[in-house]
């Protein structure tokens, strides 16, 4: 809801602050005081085109600022912090500002973005209907979604189950293009595979294998040198030719030191510790003799070893570093493999289970049509009802509800049949994510017109009454929280007037409305009544806006009754017109 519209150097209004609350807000002035400018700078706020011939004279730019209570607006404060902007207090100021020379520029929550973001943001919270601004219920979809509210749970729940339908059904159809574009990149991947395959089960290695081979392959390669070293230092530690070797020494160390054990405690045990040595070396002397005999020349299988590492080192460049990597491979690989084998059967399941959501969602479709249907017949009664109450008794509004037939042989859709025509019924309609549905409103402004589009059927008064018409029979299905009417009494008077004002205040019962309007009979039933005054120092005109109490809403009322303010006649008039605009509020709430 809007709490606040600042105004800046906007046309012929100066400065001037609006305070806004829920209820039925009316706005009234003299011709040419400014009230169009309270439409305009809204128009601002919501992303509209920026006139520079609409700063005031003399100033270099017009600033429109208003405060949004967010609190009841789902999603807004976190749409306005993605955004950039702050939400303090539960509150944000969106701005724009129009220079001179036609440079725009807009802000949300004090942070800078472009026009068009602006407009995103402020678009869902409120709808003008004026001469020339017919926004939200002109477009093809905004009339959808209205029709669907109106039609309650009945349409919305029939809508959301075709909507859950659809999506499944767009998630498989994209399963499924993207299968069959990508055969042919599956059936070369699956030969690749199969011949990777194929190497390693010729090879067929085991874990660890390279490493092996490659210590058996060095110890063969050297086993002269290897013999050679192992009988060198046999002979060392025990010879077997009489020669100085390492057993022999330690033993004569010990024999020596044995002799005197028994004068010396520390002899005694480096004796011991010669003893421990000996039987060491004897252990080591007898298993280098062992080693040396084992070591034999045998150039096969030298050769066998080394045809096998070339075998495992082709595998180790293609598909890992090491064996144990190759079969890493090779086990991942077998199970892509197979389901690169599958393919055909994925696209034979996927094409069964799209065909399966198009007939789920055919049936859905056709119980959204008849739904649909059944609302807009109650909606365009309820809609030309309420027209014979604003002084346009002859017109008649209808809603239509069409699809569009499309031949199957024509659209067959893409390769995987995706977006051919939906099948409902017996016949084949194009469709999308809100059904198979367009829904236009119609109206015959007189008896024996044929209907026609609302932006072509009738002129700016009867549009704007046309939409009042609407909204009072959409009125807490709107997700809309403000609604701006712009002289919607345009060419009517007397009693149609009072029926005017009347609807507006049952439509501000749901929602804050404000009304710029010339009709006291309308004004009588606001629950706020704002006059823009127009002031003049001679050359130039301001106007600033001021909300009136009792006695001054009299003498306004009065002023548009009679154009007189201090006329008993017409004061008089005016408070009965309040009364009888209080009276029928009150009968209305109760």
């Amino acid at each position: 809801m809007l709490e606040e519209i600042r105004i800046g150097s906007l046309g012929v209004i100066d400065s001037s602050t609006l305070e806004l609350g829920p209820g039925l807000t009316v706005i009234t002035g003299e011709t040419g005081a400014g009230k169009t400018m309270i439409v305009t700078a809204l128009g601002l706020l919501l992303g509209g085109r920026a006139d520079s011939g609409a700063v005031r004279s003399g100033a270099r730019s017009a600033r429109v600022e208003g405060v949004v209570d967010a609190r009841t607006l789902a999603g807004f404060g976190a749409a306005v912090e993605e955004a950039g902007g702050a939400v303090e207090d539960d509150r944000v100021v969106v701005a724009r500002n129009v220079s001179a020379e036609g440079r725009s520029r807009a802000y949300v929550g004090g942070a800078g973005v472009p026009v068009s973001t602006l407009a995103e943001l402020t678009e869902p919270l409120v709808a003008v209907h004026g001469q020339s601004d017919q926004h939200r219920l002109l477009q093809p979809r905004r009339q959808r979604e209205a029709l669907d509210r109106f039609g309650g749970e009945a349409v919305t729940g029939l809508r959301e189950r075709y909507r859950e339908v659809y999506a499944r059904l767009e998630s498989t159809e994209r399963e499924l293009a993207e299968v069959v574009a990508s055969a042919r990149d599956r059936v070369r991947e699956a030969d690749l595979l199969r011949f990777g395959l194929d190497e390693v089960e010729q090879v067929s290695p085991e874990p660890g294998e390279d490493g092996t081979l490659a210590a058996e392959e060095t110890r063969l390669g050297f086993s002269d040198t290897l013999r050679t070293a192992a009988e060198v230092a046999r002979e060392a530690l025990s010879s077997e030719h009489g020669a100085p070797d390492a057993l022999g020494t330690v033993s004569a160390a010990r024999s020596a030191l044995d002799g005197v054990r028994e004068h010396d405690t520390e002899a005694a045990e480096l004796a011991d510790r010669l003893a421990e040595v000996t039987y060491l070396l004897s252990d080591v002397a007898a298993d280098v003799a062992s080693y040396a005999t084992r070591i034999e020349t045998d150039p096969a299988r030298l050769a066998a070893v080394s045809e096998r590492r070339a075998a495992l080192t082709a595998l180790t460049r293609k598909y890992g570093e090491t064996i144990d990597e190759v079969l890493a491979w090779a086990e991942t690989s077998s199970r892509r493999l197979l389901e690169l084998d599958g393919t055909d059967e994925r696209i034979e399941e996927l094409r069964a289970e799209r065909e399966t959501l198009r007939a789920e969602l055919g049936q859905v479709a056709g119980a959204l049509t008849g739904a649909r249907t059944e609302a807009a017949g109650r909606l365009a009664a309820e809609v030309t009802a309420e027209l014979g109450l604003l002084a346009m008794p002859h017109a008649r509004v209808s809603v239509e509800v069409r699809q569009t037939e499309l031949d199957p042989e024509a659209h067959p859709g893409g390769p995987t049949g995706s977006r051919a025509p939906l099948p409902v019924g017996d016949r084949h309609l194009r469709y999308g994510s809100s059904g198979v549905d367009e829904v236009e409103l119609l109206l015959a402004a007189n008896t024996g017109s044929e209907p026609r589009p609302l932006h072509k059927g009738a002129s700016g008064g009867e549009l704007s009454r046309v939409m009042l018409a609407l909204e009072v029979a959409l009125a807490g299905t709107s997700p809309v929280p403000t609604f701006v009417f712009d002289e919607v009494d345009a060419g009517v008077g007397g009693t149609a007037a009072v029926e005017i004002g009347r609807r507006l205040a049952q439509l501000a019962r749901s929602a804050q409305v404000l009304v710029v309007t010339h009709l006291p009979q309308v004004a009588a039933f606001a629950d706020r009544h704002v006059v823009v005054e127009k002031s003049s120092d001679g050359t130039v005109t301001s106007s600033g806006l001021t909300v009136l109490d009792e006695a001054a809403r009299e003498r306004e009322l009065s002023r548009m009754l009679a154009g007189m303010t201090e006329s008993d006649t017409a004061l008089a008039h005016a408070r009965e017109l309040l009364e009888v605009a209080s009276s029928a509020r009150a009968l209305a709430a109760g």
